[in-house]
């Protein structure tokens, strides 16, 4: 069963070399900041039973809403996904 936490949970350790650093948006859920101090997107943390799974998020300013753009098994893919989809 996919859940999305309420409580708060530690940053995702990134596993790879990235300019991006998170910063706590909510529980569960990071901006993620480029080198320039730009937010490129959202990391959201899920859980599927024992597992966690990570979401990359982008605000869509036209329709005022968030997108997601993937589920991913490490923080490292999903932030690679905001990275290289701007």
């Amino acid at each position: 069963m996919l859940t999305i936490t309420s409580t708060p949970t530690s940053p995702p350790v990134l596993q790879r070399p990235s300019q991006v650093r998170l910063v706590s948006a909510a529980p569960s859920l990071w901006r993620v900041i480029d080198g320039n101090g730009r937010v490129i997107g959202h990391l959201q943390v899920l859980s599927i039973g024992s597992e966690r799974r990570f979401r990359a998020r982008r605000f869509h300013a036209a329709t005022r809403a968030f997108r997601d753009l993937g589920d991913f098994w490490s923080a490292d893919d999903a932030v690679d996904c905001l990275r290289f989809t701007r």
